[in-house]
């Protein structure tokens, strides 16, 4: 089954503007440090829970051994409640044991635009695979 893509009507520009938001916790670009959240430069493509050198929920590192690797898609998907996708995750994944805890990311993004451009400026910093 082929998953929807995130439609070309994004604008990185934007979705630089709406990182913003997002720089409470993280930071992109060739120099960026794990801060509260982590690096997020090549997060697409990236196992989750996978970041050098940050200390992830245990929800988090759960879903990466579980196989969920970042993509347009699935970042479009976790945005607007992170916690409910990561346990919808695992659940989905055979795996309601493991749904403990939860993750570190409070924020939510709600509106579904500014999701795909900040998904859109997040692909400047990502190798696609």
């Amino acid at each position: 089954m082929a998953l929807p893509t995130v439609t070309s009507a994004q604008d990185a520009a934007k979705g630089e503007q709406v990182f913003k938001q997002c720089m409470t916790c993280h930071r992109i670009g060739p120099d960026a440090k794990n801060l509260v959240g982590p690096a997020l430069t090549g997060v697409i493509g990236r196992q989750s829970g996978t970041a050098p050198g940050f200390a992830y929920s245990a929800l988090n590192k759960a879903a990466g051994d579980n196989g969920l690797v970042w993509s347009d898609y699935l970042v479009l998907a976790y945005l607007p409640d992170p916690n409910a996708f990561l346990k919808k995750f695992l659940t989905d994944k055979g795996k309601p044991d493991l749904v403990t805890g939860s993750t570190k990311m409070a924020f939510k993004l709600a509106d579904e635009q500014q999701r795909k451009d900040v998904i859109a400026y997040i692909n400047k910093f990502s190798e696609k695979k």
